[in-house]
């Protein structure tokens, strides 16, 4: 009897009979959330091991982050159903069930957006930090969504808010332009891919190898030494020469030889160029000509390609022609041409 009366007690309006369900629901709910995860996690687990993609893998962490403080929230909010509570805890646990709803389902996203992130820039080494500025971009946009739902379930006009958004939004472009355009220059950089680091690139007077690809410059390491700090906004509004995506180099030459040169000479230097070019590896001779009469010379021209985008190589070769050339105009009698200007004097006056 007085353990009956014991159950019959009330206390603010429930009965202990009702509170002991109520903690008994609790109990229940939370093993069965937790045993619910468990088998999830295991078959997701066993279907994983059983392929390559690494999507499984990550489905696996999103349901395993899935943690107790989400068990103890639903299964309090199944359990204060068998009790009577005030009017204040109910109206707390319907506006809190949609959000605690729409925070685990955007944490989740995150996890797939972490993954694109982490894959993208696992692929381009050179951009971290565009694909890190990239990632915060979509987790904000999801949230912004997340926040607009949970505006339109508690019965609000969604219309305002994304108004007023927009309204936000126009002002802070507005003042941010500059550095916007420069951002928006990055991604362009990243997507169109005019370069990459350790690329050797010429914007206007500046030429070097790229050093870094940021979110509001590019650095170029000058030939000189020195660092140049480029906006992405000028870089996607100029001309860019990108030397590296060159599979391989023109390069053209002029040399002039003395005027009293003979003819024979003149047409001996034609073969001479084709053997010096023809011997050098990298090297493929295009033509040679005897260009024109100059003003003190007369001039030859020479254009060859050279298998290489390398300006070092480029050089190389182009020194060795020239050292292989003075050789076999001093062995052949043919002497290279400076400015000279000739006074012609008329003795009869």
């Amino acid at each position: 009897m007085m353990f009956q009366e014991l159950l019959n007690y009330s206390l603010w309006g429930n009965s202990v009979q009702e509170y002991i369900i109520a903690i008994a629901v609790f109990v229940i709910a939370v093993i069965v959330f937790r045993v619910v995860k468990y088998e999830v996690v295991k078959r997701l687990r066993s279907v994983a091991e059983r392929t390559h993609a690494e999507v499984d893998d990550l489905l696996v962490k999103v349901v395993d982050k899935i943690g107790w403080p989400f068990y103890v929230f639903f299964a309090l909010s199944i359990a204060l159903n068998f009790i009577q509570v005030h009017n204040l805890v109910n109206v707390l646990f319907t506006y809190a069930t949609p959000i605690v709803v729409v925070f685990i389902i955007v944490r989740s996203l995150q996890q797939f957006v972490n993954y694109g992130i982490r894959k993208l820039a696992k692929e381009e080494e050179s951009e971290t930090s565009i694909v890190n500025v990239l990632g915060r971009i979509l987790k904000g946009i999801l949230w912004a969504i997340a926040f607009v739902y949970i505006i339109s379930l508690f019965g609000y006009d969604i219309t305002t808010v994304v108004a007023s958004f927009g309204v936000i939004g126009i002002v802070l472009a507005f003042g941010l332009q500059h550095i916007l355009s420069d951002i928006f220059a990055s991604f362009s950089i990243f997507f169109d891919k005019p370069f990459e680091v350790g690329d050797f690139i010429i914007v206007g007077d500046n030429l070097g190898v790229v050093k870094k690809v940021g979110i509001k410059s590019t650095r170029i390491q000058s030939l000189w030494g020195q660092e140049v700090v480029i906006s992405n906004k000028e870089l996607t509004s100029t001309r860019i020469n990108n030397y590296k995506k060159m599979e391989r180099r023109r390069v053209q030459f002029n040399f002039g030889v003395v005027y009293d040169t003979p003819s024979e000479k003149l047409e001996k230097i034609l073969t001479i160029t084709e053997e010096i070019v023809d011997k050098i590896e990298l090297a493929e001779l295009d033509r040679v000509h005897f260009k024109k009469y100059g003003d003190y010379s007369l001039e030859f021209e020479v254009v060859y390609y050279i298998n290489s985008p390398d300006y070092n190589t480029y050089m190389d070769i182009q020194q060795e022609i020239n050292f292989s050339l003075k050789k076999r105009f001093e062995k052949e009698g043919i002497r290279f041409a400076y400015p000279t200007q000739t006074v012609i004097v008329n003795e009869n006056r």
